[in-house]
């Protein structure tokens, strides 16, 4: 409680000032960031409207994965075009992204 409001109260006041707030019933909540995600399963989540503006409140423990930015196709492409093996080219795509066409220009230039 707030300074002895009870919550049905606090609620019909936030209601006045224009203040909603939704339970939402979410599985799983994903913010994907460069090079990773950070995951957060079976969170609380509540929608907050207050003056036609929505923001969400999410509240659960939270785990990070790697992004792989590149497919295995990407990487048999470049090692076809560059002649360097599988471990070459994954290490330049992760560290630049997944840039396909960099990596064949740069990786190129080290065979000459």
């Amino acid at each position: 409680m707030f300074g002895g409001i009870n919550p049905t109260q606090m609620q019909g006041m936030m209601k006045k000032m224009g203040i909603s707030q939704i339970p939402l019933d979410v599985n799983r909540v994903i913010f994907e960031m460069k090079g990773k995600k950070m995951i957060i399963d079976e969170p609380s989540v509540v929608k907050i409207k207050m003056q036609e503006q929505e923001s969400y409140q999410v509240i659960g423990e939270a785990h990070e994965e790697s992004i792989e930015t590149f497919s295995e196709e990407d990487v048999k492409t470049v090692m076809k075009k560059t002649s360097k093996n599988r471990e070459e080219v994954e290490k330049f795509l992760k560290e630049n992204e997944g840039d396909i066409a960099l990596a064949i220009i740069e990786l190129s230039k080290k065979n000459k």
